[in-house]
């Protein structure tokens, strides 16, 4: 059994910065020499998220829409009372899409679906350097 760790950096503009990582991930894995196992992938921080979406122009459009329905960014959160820093909404919609994913891997390969890719959202309220690290298990 192998385990194999390594880092993608990714610049975003915050406010719902919807970012495609399906290649980085992949160039990962192929780092890596995983032919059969795992890959997680985790954005640090509690104002991301990682998830997977058909990375297509209404999905980019539909999902940060739906999300203000769940977490509006005019709404007033406890958060912003302790802190003041206005992004009580992005905590929110990070802890509902989660910050981290575990995808198969197969013949070295992602075992995701056609029109499935890995996405990193960023739903602060300012731009941001992203830490996403990638762990992988395998052989």
């Amino acid at each position: 059994m192998k385990i194999f760790s390594d880092k993608i950096f990714v610049s975003t503009h915050g406010n719902n910065d919807i970012k495609n990582i399906t290649e980085d991930v992949e160039k990962v894995i192929k780092k890596s020499g995983v032919k059969e196992g795992i890959v997680t992938v985790f954005v640090v921080g509690s104002t991301a998220g990682i998830t997977t979406i058909e990375y297509e122009p209404g999905l980019i459009k539909d999902l940060p829409e739906s999300l203000e329905r769940i977490a509006p960014v005019n709404k007033r959160y406890y958060h912003d009372n302790t802190w003041n820093d206005g992004n009580g909404y992005a905590h929110i919609r990070s802890s509902i899409i989660g910050t981290s994913l575990t995808i198969p891997i197969g013949n070295g390969e992602l075992e995701s679906g056609t029109w499935q890719q890995i996405v990193l959202i960023d739903f602060d309220n300012r731009a941001r350097q992203r830490n996403i690290i990638c762990k992988i298990i395998g052989e």
